[in-house]
């Protein structure tokens, strides 16, 4: 089959197609023949070596986080799912493999694809929706009433995050640019402040919580806009203490790193009364499976940018690492 095979960390030429053996399920597992896969930028921050201290792979390693597909095979055990059933999964985080005509996926991280979407569009749920989910229904603990500041609601995980904090009955104020305006407005967000012209710290004041999606300068201004008691969760910050225990279940050494790492993001939470929280969210099949559900009630609308040929995955990476995709980047494999 062919598949990316990461060989060394570094710049796009790091990763490369090749034609290596189908993978055989396990105990537990399900073999897929993958229909499309996601990108998404934790990939190519592996690509880079970024998450060396976090995660380390044995290379070479097949590359990609999500997919969507066809059930080909069950391993032993494994018995939920019959062959030719359509699901979709975010793939455990230690192995990877979306990037491929087929990959192996544990059992419990897979989900049936909504029967409203193609193979395309619901590639693109899997970790940017849950990323969305995790934090703000267990992070920011959002309600009816609550007031969230979603900076860069155009991209990947922000069209998710803005669609999932009004389900939750909250009241979204996000950050476009004139090019992204529309979307995020047909996609329910209460306030659209253009960062090409107005600086957001001018017009936030108060919000319960703040759902980061770009880190740097945007991240730590962030801590002012939230009344005090407040929450600012980042998937784009410094991983702090909680993250290696929680997200990661490390402890000792990568707790002090991230101790240290984190100290100066926590000390502006800390003066401003707020809590900081950075997130690696988890793979669940049981909670994809509640995405497709508001998927197919009309709840949820996977925005998807562009969709690349899997023979053109260097383009669709060079695509995303852009920064003008609006929505997720997807591969299409081969019939």
């Amino acid at each position: 089959m062919r598949a990316l095979l990461l060989t060394r960390y570094g710049g796009p030429t790091a990763a490369e197609l090749r034609e290596i053996a189908r993978p055989e399920p396990g105990a537990g597992e399900v073999l897929i023949r993958v229909r499309a896969a996601g990108l998404n930028p934790v990939d190519y921050k592996i690509r880079q070596g970024m998450l060396k201290p976090v995660q380390r792979f044995a290379l070479p390693v097949v590359m990609g986080s999500e997919l969507a597909g066809v059930v080909e095979a069950n391993g032993e055990g494994a018995a939920r799912f019959a062959v030719g059933d359509r699901v979709f999964a975010r793939m455990p985080k230690e192995r990877m493999g979306a990037f491929a005509e087929y990959a192996v996926v544990p059992e419990a991280l897979l989900a049936r694809m909504p029967p409203s979407l193609d193979f395309e569009a619901a590639a693109g749920v899997p970790l940017a929706g849950l990323t969305a989910l995790q934090a703000l229904r267990d992070e920011l603990h959002l309600s009816a009433g609550s007031r969230v500041f979603i900076p860069g609601g155009a991209g990947g995980v922000g069209t998710f995050a803005i669609q999932l904090a009004k389900w939750l009955g909250a009241k979204v104020i996000t950050t476009a640019s004139p090019r992204g305006r529309a979307l995020v407005e047909r996609l329910g967000a209460d306030v659209v402040i253009d960062y090409t012209t107005q600086r957001f710290e001018d017009h936030v004041r108060d919000v319960d919580g703040v759902f980061d999606l770009l880190g740097g300068e945007t991240l730590k201004a962030s801590f002012g806009v939230v009344k005090r008691g407040g929450t600012v969760v980042s998937i784009a910050g410094l991983p702090e203490p909680q993250t290696a225990r929680k997200d990661l279940g490390r402890g000792g050494a990568l707790t002090l790193l991230f101790w240290i790492a984190s100290f100066g993001l926590r000390a502006r939470a800390w003066k401003h009364g707020v809590r900081y929280r950075y997130l690696f969210m988890h793979p669940s099949g049981t909670e994809l499976a509640e995405l497709a559900r508001l998927i197919d009630d009309g709840k949820l609308e996977p925005i998807t940018d562009r969709v690349f040929p899997f023979a053109d995955i260097g383009e669709a990476f060079a695509y995303l690492e852009s920064g003008r995709a609006k929505g997720k980047v997807v591969v299409r494999m081969p019939d």
